[in-house]
């Protein structure tokens, strides 16, 4: 048995002797493979829930369902009011986030009678600068994929082997993420940016982030689609369309996508 093979065993023992939980469910890579091994592990006493909340994309939220529905597991979705404590977007916006999502997500677990809740940080995301990781240890929330020492690209090959449509899905964050910290967050700004995304990824860009600047979309592609789409405008007009969307100036990065790149200093 090969290294991976012996890791996903791991993960089956582990998800096996929490015997019910409650799966953090975005439908994103890290999440769908995670849903599906404790499907694997646990039948019926998997339970995916999804929060969605204004400032998770309305594309994202519906793929969540989808899959949760193509897998064949009890999915709960929390319908969230944007948290007041979030409107400003703070520099650690991610643990707080995190630490209002996922109570409400502990009640979730006590509802069904499980002890634990489980999520898809991976060992790669430890290098990251992710403070939302410190709110989920202190809310004793569990990482079945740090515990057996899975990378990214494993969770991709295992995605792959399974047949989950998510194996090479573009990694994607929450919309709070496109918007500078200390900068009040419109619920218009929000939809401005996911109308934005969802145009450019229509037109051949999945991975992609539109930096909200006031009336500036500071646009990021990786840097080995720049003239691609410098291209792309020419055929698409992504001047005029995001225009239309609301901006007043429209520009691309020619540093490329660059992760986290507005807590950059």
């Amino acid at each position: 048995m090969d290294t991976l093979a012996l890791k996903y065993k791991s993960l089956l023992k582990l998800l096996n002797e929490t015997r019910g939980a409650v799966i953090a469910f975005s439908g994103g890579v890290d999440s769908t493979l995670l849903l599906h091994a404790a499907k694997e592990a646990l039948g019926e006493r998997a339970v995916a829930a999804s929060l969605a909340t204004p400032y998770v994309p309305k594309w994202e939220q519906g793929e969540a369902r989808k899959f949760a529905k193509q897998m064949g597991v009890k999915h709960a979705v929390l319908e969230m009011d944007f948290p007041e404590e979030l409107r400003m977007n703070p520099p650690d916006h991610c643990y707080t986030c995190k630490k209002i999502l996922f109570n409400k997500l502990l009640g979730v677990s006590q509802e069904h009678g499980f002890d634990h809740v489980l999520e898809g940080t991976n060992i790669d995301d430890l290098s990251d600068y992710r403070p939302g990781i410190k709110a989920l240890r202190e809310l004793g929330i569990r990482s079945p994929f740090v515990e057996t020492d899975l990378t990214k690209a494993e969770i991709r090959e295992l995605s792959k082997k399974f047949n989950l449509p998510t194996w090479n899905k573009p990694s994607f964050a929450c919309l709070l993420s496109r918007m500078p910290a200390d900068v009040k967050v419109t619920d218009g700004a929000l939809r401005q940016v996911e109308q934005a995304e969802v145009f450019l990824m229509k037109i051949g860009f999945p991975a992609v982030r539109v930096r909200h600047h006031g009336e500036i979309a500071r646009i990021e592609v990786p840097a080995d689609r720049l003239q691609d789409f410098i291209n792309a405008n020419d055929i698409h007009n992504i001047n005029h369309k995001l225009k239309e969307f609301g901006y007043k100036h429209v520009s691309l990065d020619l540093g490329g996508y660059q992760m986290g790149s507005l807590n950059m200093k």
